[in-house]
């Protein structure tokens, strides 16, 4: 067989087989916390830093304004309860938001 031809071959190969893989793609949700405790600029700071170390967490913005924070997560990975824990272990309690 030639070069050529093998490398052809080997390529329908991986094509056809790449075809049968489908993707999994993390089911993200949105969830609003509100924030108790926040005082000063760092607050927010540390608040997403703890809410983004829980496995399954995507993004996290926090605003010091309205004390809150919105997440986006995996929700096969986390719930927001273990968001919730994750800011009232470091000081500043999170419960979810009715908004």
């Amino acid at each position: 067989m030639t070069r050529k031809l093998t490398l052809l071959l080997m390529s329908g190969f991986v094509s056809g087989l790449l075809g049968f893989i489908s993707p999994v793609y993390a089911t993200e949700t949105s969830a609003t916390f509100t924030i108790e405790k926040m005082t000063c600029a760092v607050c927010p700071l540390t608040v997403r830093k703890a809410m983004e170390r829980v496995d399954g967490v995507l993004d996290a913005e926090v605003n010091f304004d309205s004390k809150t924070a919105t997440v986006k997560y995996d929700d096969e990975r986390t719930t927001p309860e273990e968001i919730a824990r994750a800011s009232t272990e470091v000081g500043y309690p999170a419960s979810l938001s009715d908004s």
